[in-house]
């Protein structure tokens, strides 16, 4: 008599799962058009919506679980599982984002254009006990809305659930960390290694407040600065980059350039003024009130000398900072720099040159015709 084949399922001889499992991973396989349409639609909506609200992040991250990492999970804990449909992070995608309160933005941003399933998600980075430190991350299981896609062929698409992992850039440093020194090893971590990984995870856990932290500082000073400069306060307010772009924006040279482009009824052409903060702080000013000194206490011999210079001209366009450099040239001039004083300016704004020093002869020689020259400093 002849005995009957036992015929094995392949994904029993290939993984050594069995039969329930095997049945996940026909499942996961028969899915597998509908995990790829998934991905492509969420990814590229999360994107597009991150850039939208003009949110710099550190990275996007997103795959499907590769057959042989589903089949390690299955082995594991498959008997959880009733269907394929229950397992949520087949396909994941990670937002890192360089600061905690920007998780929140991106999660806000997740609820708007997916299906959340609340039931679900985790908010890791409230589980901790009030004496531990650890894994932090905000994981959210959502679904495609009706919204964003629907297709008859694909029901799928709208039922199977995908994962969204949001951290920070220190909290995914902590992750990978704790990962590949941890369970992954498959070796037993010695409780000395644990208490200097939860010490190194606490430090980075205070990094992160602290990054945070000092980025809101920075923006309230931006604001106050900017709030403090429109409303013409702007004696005090120290002269740094922030309080010279809000100062520039009050346009407190452009009196000076027009008058000065009037003399040839020249054209102006817009020219950033940013280069000048560097020689403004390399003459020794340290507050906006000093460079509105500047202007009321030497506007007129600046004007004198662009009179002069260009005065006998035929330039019928000039830059939008010739007013700075003007007024610059005249207080190095004023305050007994000399032709070294403005051979160093030359070179702060333009760089080394072997012109700078024959231009510094020509300004200063220039200006020695001039009647301020005569006046006390």
């Amino acid at each position: 008599m002849q005995k009957s084949k036992t015929i094995m399922d392949p994904n029993q001889e290939k993984y050594g799962l069995d039969l329930h499992c095997n049945m996940l991973l026909d499942e996961y396989n028969e899915n597998m058009p509908s995990y790829r349409k998934i991905l492509q639609i969420a990814k590229t909506e999360l994107e597009k919506a991150i850039s939208e609200i003009g949110l710099y992040i550190v990275a996007q991250e997103s795959r499907i679980k590769t057959e042989a990492s589903l089949a390690g999970k299955l082995d594991i804990k498959g008997y959880k599982y009733n269907t394929v449909s229950d397992i949520t992070d087949i396909v994941g995608i990670r937002v890192v984002t360089f600061f905690s309160d920007e998780v929140d933005k991106v999660a806000v941003l997740i609820d708007k254009l997916f299906d959340v399933d609340w039931s679900q998600s985790v908010d890791k980075r409230t589980m901790h006990a009030l004496d531990s430190f650890g894994y932090n991350s905000l994981h959210y299981i959502c679904r495609i809305p009706k919204s964003l896609f629907h297709d008859p062929a694909m029901p799928m698409v709208n039922e199977l659930r995908f994962e969204v992992q949001m951290r920070t850039a220190l909290q995914h440093v902590w992750a990978n960390m704790n990962h590949d020194t941890g369970y992954k090893s498959g070796v037993d971590v010695p409780k000395d290694y644990i208490r200097n990984l939860n010490c190194l995870a606490g430090m980075l856990e205070l990094a992160d407040e602290q990054f945070s932290r000092i980025r809101t500082e920075i923006n309230d000073y931006r604001r106050k600065v900017q709030a403090l400069v429109a409303g013409g306060k702007i004696t005090d307010i120290p002269l740094d980059m922030d309080s010279y772009t809000s100062y520039l924006k009050l346009k407190p040279f452009d009196k000076l350039t027009k008058r000065i482009a009037a003399i040839n009824q020249a054209e102006i052409y817009e020219s950033s003024a940013i280069k000048y903060l560097s020689a403004f702080k390399a003459l020794g000013f340290q507050t906006l009130g000093d460079l509105q000194n500047l202007i009321d206490k030497y506007g007129d011999n600046a004007y004198e000398l662009a009179a002069y210079q260009i005065g006998r001209t035929d330039i019928d366009i000039i830059s939008s900072t010739i007013a700075i450099q003007d007024l610059l040239e005249v207080y190095i001039i004023r305050n007994g720099g000399g032709v070294l004083g403005l051979e160093k300016l030359f070179e702060k704004l333009s760089g080394p040159s072997d012109h700078n020093r024959s231009h510094a002869e020509r300004v200063l020689a220039n200006a020695r015709c001039l009647k301020f020259m005569t006046e006390n400093g």
